[in-house]
């Protein structure tokens, strides 16, 4: 393993022990983006984890199949459509991540000729593959997973190759060339890897608050808070709040611009934390929805409901980020220093 993929399995995967990642976790996020058979412009989720990259790309691939796709009947797409909008949405994510154009972006694919066979498939698509008249290749077919007993973790990352220097107009046209590796196995992880190089390792670990928590739990296998905010605002910060707060000397990170599309959790009505104004009021009605165990995303095509920072809004904020503990009050330490 190069010495770039082990800093990506660390700040992915933590540092593992000896007997390295859990096989069942692994095996869990090796899916690809795969839309859902009875529901066009839904992608599916087989198994506990991948939730928290495909329910942030499904908000976005909703974003542009409402309010940029000229049809009345957005539940119906073909599959030239379906190829369009996940690109589109999949570069938007990257675009996003980004911190410089000027540095290019990444793109995490299979090296040449090492692109794995597909092994683990849903009932019907084994059913489809074992059809005589069936002369669909490999790399066409929609793949779910790929066993882990074929494709170990180890082995995983030893037949990664990146592409790196593309200028927008490139990465768009590269994204959409690699659309049968984003649906394939592994194509949310690829897709992951690729945001995480585009961004910069470096530039991740300063923004995560505990730079030892990996991006993805390694006993549970679910995304941290940091993954979905890294994917919905291009920023792995830790915190759903708007703006820096100073608690006891130390500086946090949330949010610092409204968002496209939004995030709401259970976790604030049990006071756990709290979701800014910035991801509470999206630029666009769609919400992801944490559970205690799992990512949903709901929307509505009601442009009323969301808006840009009313005034109010923006007072509340800056009075917020004097009062991190919601005490009601800014402490008169805070004030003197703009005196």
């Amino acid at each position: 393993m190069s010495e770039l993929n082990k800093e990506v399995v660390d700040l992915v995967w933590g540092r593992p022990s000896s007997g390295g990642v859990s096989a069942s976790i692994f095996r869990r996020w090796t899916q690809g983006f795969v839309f859902c058979e009875n529901e066009q412009t839904a992608l599916e989720q087989f198994e506990g984890g991948p939730c928290a990259v495909i329910a942030p790309v499904q908000a976005f691939l909703l974003k542009n199949i409402l309010f940029n796709r000229e049809s009345s009947n957005w539940r119906q797409m073909t599959e030239e459509e379906q190829k369009t909008a996940l690109c589109s949405t999949l570069s938007e994510i990257l675009e996003s991540a980004c911190s410089s154009p000027s540095t290019g972006f990444c793109l995490v694919t299979w090296a040449k000729g090492q692109s794995p066979h597909t092994t683990t498939q849903t009932q019907s698509q084994m059913q489809d593959m074992a059809a005589p008249e069936s002369s669909q290749p490999p790399q066409e077919q929609q793949p779910t997973a790929l066993a882990v007993e074929v494709l170990g973790f180890e082995r995983f990352h030893s037949v990664l190759h990146k592409r790196t220097g593309m200028s927008v107009s490139g990465l768009r046209e590269e994204v959409l060339s690699l659309y049968h590796t984003w649906r394939g196995c592994c194509g949310v992880l690829l897709f992951l890897y690729s945001v995480i190089l585009t961004k910069g390792i470096e530039n991740i670990r300063n923004e995560i608050q505990d730079t030892m928590e990996p991006l993805i739990d390694p006993v549970h296998g679910h995304g941290s808070q940091s993954l979905v905010n890294l994917l919905v605002s291009g920023h792995a910060v830790s915190n759903v709040w708007d703006g820096d707060r100073e608690c006891s000397g130390m500086k946090l990170h949330g949010i610092h611009k409204q968002a496209s599309v939004g995030f709401l959790t259970l976790m604030e009505s049990l006071r756990y934390c709290k979701v800014g104004a910035f991801l509470k009021s999206p630029k666009f009605p769609i919400w992801i929805l944490g559970s205690e165990t799992h990512l949903s995303v709901f929307f509505t095509k009601e442009m009323s409901l969301v808006g840009p920072e009313s005034p109010s809004e923006q007072a509340r904020r800056v009075f917020q980020s004097y009062d991190p503990e919601d005490n009601g009050f800014i402490p008169e330490s805070l004030l003197g220093r703009d005196r």
